[in-house]
């Protein structure tokens, strides 16, 4: 679109070949259609079903769980082949977690299209007030071209963007598209001298998609379809690529590492196999063969092929228990990568506050008060009878027809005891004096009850003029509308006069509104959402910075940044034009300093956050509007309110806020915490038994042993670190501390420090004890019972080690040993199997039954594993006790 802004009406109506009184001729309107589009967005091209299953199943760790797939298919037919005892049904189950896994992420995430849908559905196709060929007609929304001469009043909605060329007391919404709370009042006669001039300054232009909420005018239309301003947030949404999550970062870098390291071992394995029976003598088709069957066999356990299948089933487990706390989770991978964010970027208007203005406070008689206990009959005749707006109350919810700050005057006088609309039904409306720049209040002249008042509200400063006031009362209003004023409130003036029945009230204005009565001002804002203080506080704590982005102006914005501690002497507020200067390397050098954007636009949003996300943070962006989706999007979660929140903003997020409260933010934080949490515990019993598995099976081969379990054994130990013992430690219960830790950095590995210890000394203090039975056999097993007392040791010792890794720090296992009651169910599931395995199952995994006595010794052996992490735990938390009493000591 040309920057019509900077045109006067004439100019606009020359360059776009259009008449002021007659519009458009029938053909100029096709004319203009061929040159210049439909009123309507382009549909972006459809992803097919089989290009979503494929973007689905092309994830790193489902390509490996393919792989594995592929494998083990490929072990039990050279298996067939030679002769041996294949196991296909291993195959099925893993082909079947692949199609799980792909079925829920395809389920869970195939409405992320909708969100191009929904922007075209913003204007419904509702009949429009036109000029064509010297007629005023009513046309469908569509049919709107670049030159028609449009016609608006209060309550409609704008089908196109346009340059006024008539305006009379205009007034528009337009909070969907810049975020600015207030109306917008509009003018015809400006025009700007600056391309700079930010879309929500543009006095002079109306916009698709906002509404009227006074007045009326004509425009002249400049834009439509996809060159409007809407048109342009339409084009972002389809574009964009809302890349990888830290989850798919880490666990891609996870699954890599493990493919690489497991493959490795293996192929040393089949590799010393292969010299030992090239030096013994003993190499044939069948030992090099099972050699190479045990080798990929190890692969198999070595490669956690089951975690995108657990990483699915606890992601949707977990969605569910999130709804039930207000947030709906939209893209399955956003209900952990939530408990990563370390930077919130929230829109102000119905997120942070709550998006209708409300009288909070009324100076009368010298004294300020609260709208319920306001008495001053005057001023409330004001509230009802100076005002052409509505309001109205159905099912517990408020709905403001018309000016926002009348039909906050009218909720005021509800909140008082008056009924507007039976005031409304005794007065008599002599005659109205509008609202207009030039004189900046508005008065109306009431008849009731046989008597004439006239009724006076607007600017203070004006309104005061009017009254007879001693210069301290005057001093005294003065100083109270500068602090309100300063709190970036909208505050009116009052007063009211009584007059003869015989006064003109058409031509003697100024002879009305002399010696008047001066009642009081109201102050009027938007106000913060009651439980936004405690939230914004829990997330300081939580390490999480808040960044307002909001489209109103910097007054108001540093207001409510203010209020809400978000400013301080190292952080600032600076308005968008200043971002739009910059360049991407100098904003992610500024953006650490800033913390509130004014007259934000949806492009500003989108680069604050993709500056924000190259520094390596972890960005949520919050937000109800039109103009928050494509920023929602980019986001690496998106947080929509879904009660106030629009359909677009909602299609283009992660997570829909049921209950429109910055409140739940912080509780999906923290279950993303305790989501990301789980998956390290269940990751950490994973690589243990990795470990423990490749070292047992290198070792017992380097010692010159027999590979210590036959491969359904090993599948059968695959089986518990990928099944439900793990799962059950991705289910762990939320911990109540975890808001009072930092978060996690983006470029964290999901493998602690602390967790690599616990994994390496636990694997290796497992694999040294399963070689000592191996070789010393202490616990005086048969020979016969070798094999199977090996197979169920190293079986049990794992069960028990799922046990330590429910803690990931140096807490006591025993402090929470019965807030998973699953796992502990599942622990005791998992041991009658192996219980049953070993005793009857000796057909299929070549283990014979062992006595009680063997049983008992097996168990005791397993526990120590569980003894020597609380030993450790409990030496390191003393050592940390007493680091921590010698500080305090040398602070003293």
């Amino acid at each position: 679109m040309t920057n019509a802004f900077m045109e006067c009406p004439e100019e606009t109506l020359a360059r776009l070949k259009s008449d002021r009184e007659k519009g458009l001729t029938a053909r100029q309107a096709g004319e203009s259609r061929k040159a210049n589009g439909e009123n309507s967005f382009s549909k972006s091209e459809q992803k097919s079903l089989f290009h979503r299953i494929w973007e689905a199943a092309t994830e790193p760790m489902l390509i490996m769980l393919v792989i594995a797939a592929i494998i083990t298919l490929g072990v039990n037919a050279a298996r067939y082949v030679t002769g041996g005892e294949a196991d296909f049904l291993e195959c099925i189950g893993i082909f079947v977690a692949i199609s799980l896994s792909v079925v829920i992420t395809v389920v869970m995430e195939g409405r992320s299209a909708k969100a191009f849908e929904a922007l075209s559905r913003i204007g419904e196709d509702i009949p429009v007030k036109v000029i064509r060929d010297g007629k005023v007609c009513l046309i469908p929304r569509r049919d709107v071209v670049v030159g028609d001469i449009l016609c608006v009043e209060t309550g409609d909605k704008l089908p196109a963007d346009g340059r006024l060329l008539e305006s009379h007391e205009l007034m528009a919404d337009e909070s969907a598209l810049t975020g600015e709370s207030m109306p917008v009042h509009k003018e015809a006669g400006i025009v700007f001298d600056s391309p700079q001039t930010p879309v929500a300054e543009r006095r002079n232009l109306l916009y698709s998609g906002c509404f009227i909420t006074g007045g009326n005018g004509k425009i002249a239309v400049t834009g439509v379809g996809d060159h409007t301003e809407f048109g342009k947030i339409a084009r972002e949404l389809a574009s964009a690529d809302s890349g990888s999550t830290p989850l798919q970062e880490k666990m891609a870098a996870l699954g890599k590492r493990i493919t690489i390291l497991g493959s490795a071992a293996a192929a040393v394995v089949f590799l010393i196999q292969l010299i030992l029976f090239l030096s013994n003598g003993t190499a044939s088709l069948d030992t090099v063969s099972e050699a190479f069957i045990t080798s990929i066999v190890l692969i198999v356990a070595a490669v956690p092929e089951g975690l995108p299948t657990i990483v699915a089933v606890s992601l949707a487990i977990n969605i569910i228990k999130m709804s039930k706390q207000n947030a709906l989770v939209r893209k399955m991978i956003a209900c952990e990568t939530v408990g990563c964010i370390n930077v919130v970027c929230s829109d102000k208007t119905g997120t942070l506050t709550q998006n209708r203005m409300t009288v909070t406070d009324i100076f009368s008689h010298m004294r300020l008060l609260k709208p319920d206990r306001l008495k001053n009959h005057h001023l409330l005749d004001n509230f009802c009878l100076n005002s052409t707006a509505d309001v109205t109350f159905a099912d517990g919810q408020v709905k403001f027809i018309g000016n926002p700050t009348e039909c906050a005057l009218l909720f005021a006088a509800r909140e008082a005891g008056r009924d507007y609309e039976a005031e409304r039904r005794r007065a008599e409306i002599l005659y109205v004096y509008p609202f207009s720049s030039e004189t900046k209040y508005m008065t109306t002249v009431v008849k009731r009850d046989g008597e004439i008042e006239v009724l006076a509200k607007g600017s203070p400063e004006r309104i005061m003029e009017l009254c007879s006031l001693s210069v301290e009362e005057r001093e005294a209003a003065r100083l109270q509308i500068v602090k309100f004023q300063e709190k970036a409130c909208r505050v009116i003036g009052f007063a009211h006069r009584r007059t003869g029945p015989a006064a003109d009230y058409e031509g003697c204005r100024a002879a009305l509104e002399t010696d008047m009565v001066f009642d009081g001002f109201t102050a009027i804002t938007d106000p913060i959402r009651a439980d936004v203080y405690q939230a914004v506080e829990r997330c300081r704590r939580a390490g999480i910075e808040l960044k307002m982005l909001t489209g109103d102006n910097l007054i108001t914005a540093r207001a409510i940044a203010d209020e809400l501690g978000i400013l301080d002497a190292e952080h600032i507020a600076v308005e968008a034009r200043e971002i739009e200067r910059l360049s991407d390397e100098e904003l992610q050098k500024r953006i650490p300093s800033i913390r509130v954007i004014a007259r934000s636009t949806p492009s500003v949003k989108m680069r604050v956050v993709n500056a924000l996300k190259s520094l390596g943070n972890v960005v949520a962006v919050t937000g109800d509007g039109i103009n928050d989706a494509p920023a929602l999007k980019h986001a690496d979660v998106g947080i929509a309110m879904g009660i106030a929140g629009t359909e677009v903003s909602k299609e283009a997020s992660d997570i829909v806020l049921l209950d429109d409260s910055f409140s739940t933010i912080v509780k999906a934080i923290q279950w993303g915490r305790g989501i990301y949490e789980n998956f390290q515990r269940f990751i950490q019993f994973q690589l243990t038994v990795n470990l423990s598995s490749v070292i047992v099976v290198l070792a017992s081969i380097l010692a010159g042993f027999t590979a210590p379990f036959t491969a359904l054994q090993l599948l059968w130990i695959n089986i518990i670190m990928d099944g439900p013992p793990a799962l059950t430690l991705g289910l762990e219960p939320i911990r109540g501390d975890l808001m009072n830790q930092r978060p996690t950095p983006r470029n964290a590995s999901i493998v602690s420090k602390s967790m690599l210890f616990r994994i390496v000394t636990n694997g290796v203090y497992m694999s040294i004890v399963f070689m000592a039975q191996h070789s010393l056999n202490f616990l005086g097993g048969s020979e016969r019972e070798m094999p199977t007392v090996l197979f169920t040791l190293f079986v049990v010792f794992q069960l028990f080690n799922a046990l330590n890794s429910r803690e990931l720090t140096d807490v006591s296992i025993f402090k929470n040993i019965t807030n998973n009651r699953l796992m502990l169910g599942v622990f005791g599931a998992t041991f009658g199997l192996q219980f049953v395995i070993t005793q009857f199952g000796g057909m299929f995994f070549n283990t014979v039954p062992l006595p009680a006595a063997m049983w008992g010794k097996i168990l005791a052996v397993g526990s120590t594993v569980v003894l020597l992490s609380e030993g450790v735990k409990m030496v390191k938390r003393g050592a940390a006790a007493a680091q921590k009493h010698q500080g305090a000591e040398a602070v003293c």
